[in-house]
């Protein structure tokens, strides 16, 4: 027997205010330990740090949504399919309500690279050694992967142009 639609859906919006006030709670208790701790004064962000924190955070944004390393752990909430367009998998929300908005957002790379680059801000000022260490790894791999992206669009342009000279 499937849950009433009307049910489901109020399920699935209060599921994604629970998920909205626990991102905003963070927020907060960020801005409260900075302004209580070392004061917001050192929230300062090089061009660098910006440039390093926008690759990595859409490399962890890719990482949770689509890398096959991540799908155990979003396997209670997404399943991988077949795309309908024969481009290869996509990841879909399964369930209803709390499952259901909780798969929306990891299978969504803009919505989990915005939880991810909040926890790496945080976590560049709480222990900012480390934090460059993994914001470095993770934006050097988010570079290389866009190069091999464009690579590949590039390939895909000059095959096309090719195929229509013959």
């Amino acid at each position: 027997m499937t849950p009433e639609p009307r049910k489901t859906l109020r399920t699935e919006y209060i599921a994604k205010l629970i998920i909205t006030s626990v991102f905003l709670g963070a927020f907060a208790l960020f801005i409260g330990w900075m302004v209580n701790g070392p004061g917001l004064d050192v929230f300062r962000l090089s061009w660098l740090d910006l440039a390093l924190l926008s690759l990595a955070t859409y490399r962890m944004g890719h990482l949770i949504s689509y890398d096959k390393v991540m799908e155990p752990l979003r396997a209670l909430f997404t399943e991988t399919v077949p795309d309908p367009t024969g481009a290869g998998d996509s990841v879909e929300p399964k369930g209803t309500g709390f499952q259901n908005a909780i798969g929306q957002l990891l299978c969504c790379p803009i919505c989990s690279g915005t939880w991810a680059a909040a926890g790496l801000v945080y976590f560049l000022y709480a222990f900012p050694d480390p934090a460059r260490v993994f914001i470095t790894i993770l934006a050097a791999v988010g570079a290389a992967d866009t190069i091999e992206e464009i690579d590949r669009d590039s390939l895909r342009v000059e095959q096309s142009v090719f195929s229509r000279r013959d």
